[in-house]
C-alpha cells in the first residue's frame, strides 16, 4: 500500500479499541516519538530549552489528540465568560492551514489561505483581537503591542507549545476519546495520557470515553454541548431559516472538521434527512468539491463556510452553534475553576 493510502487509513485504525494489525510495524516509531516527547518536556521543565512568561495570564485550550475536538466553540465560550466578568482577552492561534509564518492580526475578512480557517471564524465571532503565528510567543507579544489594553491571552491549541508559559490548561476531547491510547503514528495521541495530570480540566464534546474518564477521575471534567437550531445564509445576507423550512427538500450536508459525524448527528437531531459529504479537517475546498450540491440545498458548519461561501453556487445555509458547558451538581463550574487558577487559588 502506498504511503498516501496508509496516511488516509490511519485515523480509522487509530479509533479502534484494539491495536489494528496494520499498525504493528509502526510500534518502534511510536516508542521513539514517546522518547522525544518526554525529552522535550523534560528540557523545558529544567530550563534547558527556554520558555517565556508574558506580562498577562495565558489560558491554553488544547487537546491531546490529533485533529479537531471542539476547541473553537470552547474558546468562544471562554472568551464570552471572560468579557462578561470584566476581562479584556485576546486570542492567539497557530493559524493551521494558512501560509502566514510571521505574527499578524486576523480580521473578519482576512484570507483563510493566509491565516487559516479557524482564526477567521474566531475573529468574526469573538469580538476580541485575534493574532496568528507559528511562534505563539511572538503572536502574543504582537497582540499585546497592538492592543495594550488586553489583560489576558487565550491560546487556541498550543498545549504542546511549551515556549509559552501558561496559567491554565483546558483539554478538549470529542466522542472519539483517546482512540487506541497509543502515541503517534500508532495512535492519535500527541503526548502520553499522564500529561493530563498537569492540566486544569477536561471538557467532553460528546460522549465520554469511559476508560479515559476513569483514568483521569481526579481531574475536573465537564460536558460540552453545541447548541444551534437556526440556519443563516452562507452568503452573509441577514436571512435565517429554521429546520422545518428545510425538511422534505434534497439536502447535502458538508463537514470538514475533526469528526464530521458530530455535525451530521446534530442535523439529524433537528429532524433533517440529507446526503453526507465528509471531508478532512481544514480541507482546502475548490468549486469542484461542491459540484454535488447543484441539485439541492447545501448545509455546512461555520468553519466550512469560511472557505466555501465564496464558491457555493446554489442555495447554501450555515448552522451557527454556541457551546453550553455543564458539570456535576454541587461542584465548581469550569469557569469558576479557571478564575480560581488565574487568581492563584485552589477551587473549593
Amino acid at each position: 500500500m502506498a504511503a498516501s493510502g496508509i496516511a488516509q487509513r490511519l485515523p480509522g485504525w487509530w479509533y479502534q479499541r484494539r491495536l489494528a494489525p496494520p499498525l504493528w510495524p509502526l510500534l518502534p516509531l511510536a516508542w521513539l516519538f514517546g522518547l522525544l516527547v518526554g525529552l522535550r518536556r523534560t528540557f523545558y521543565h529544567y530550563g534547558l530549552l527556554r520558555s517565556y512568561r508574558l506580562p498577562v495570564p495565558v489560558i491554553v485550550v488544547g487537546n491531546l489528540t490529533v485533529g479537531g475536538s471542539g476547541k473553537t466553540p470552547l474558546v468562544l465560550w471562554l472568551v464570552r465568560c471572560l468579557r462578561s466578568s470584566g476581562w479584556r482577552p485576546g486570542i492567539i492561534s497557530r493559524g493551521y492551514g494558512g501560509s502566514a509564518r510571521q505574527a499578524q492580526e486576523v480580521g473578519e475578512d482576512s484570507a483563510f489561505s493566509v491565516v487559516g480557517d479557524e482564526p477567521v471564524l474566531l475573529a468574526r465571532r469573538s469580538g476580541v483581537p485575534v493574532f496568528v503565528g507559528r511562534d505563539r510567543v511572538a503572536a502574543a507579544r504582537a497582540l499585546l503591542a497592538a492592543h495594550p489594553d488586553c489583560d489576558l491571552i487565550v491560546s487556541d491549541d498550543g498545549l504542546q507549545h511549551y515556549r509559552l508559559q501558561r496559567s491554565v490548561e483546558v483539554v478538549a476531547f470529542d466522542g472519539r476519546g483517546m482512540g487506541n491510547g497509543w502515541l503517534l503514528p500508532v495512535g492519535p495521541l500527541r503526548e502520553p495520557l499522564r500529561r493530563l495530570s498537569a492540566v486544569s480540566a477536561i471538557v467532553w464534546n460528546g460522549p465520554r470515553d469511559k476508560a479515559l474518564e476513569h483514568a483521569a477521575q481526579r481531574l475536573p471534567q465537564f460536558d460540552m454541548h453545541l447548541v444551534g437550531d437556526s440556519f443563516v445564509a452562507a452568503t452573509g445576507e441577514p436571512r435565517r431559516c429554521g429546520a422545518g423550512a428545510l425538511r422534505q427538500r434534497r439536502l447535502h450536508a458538508l463537514a470538514g472538521i475533526g469528526d464530521p459525524q458530530r455535525f451530521f448527528r446534530q442535523l439529524r437531531a433537528l429532524g433533517l434527512e440529507f446526503e453526507e459529504h465528509p471531508f478532512p479537517d481544514h480541507h482546502p475546498y475548490r468549486a469542484a468539491d461542491l459540484a454535488f450540491a447543484q441539485d439541492g440545498v447545501l448545509l455546512m458548519t461555520e468553519k466550512d463556510a469560511v472557505k466555501c461561501a465564496a464558491i457555493a453556487t446554489g442555495e447554501a445555509w450555515v448552522l451557527p452553534v454556541e457551546a453550553a458547558i455543564g458539570g456535576p451538581p454541587g461542584h465548581a463550574g469550569l469557569f469558576e475553576i479557571i478564575l480560581e487558577k488565574l487568581h492563584g487559588r485552589t477551587p473549593a
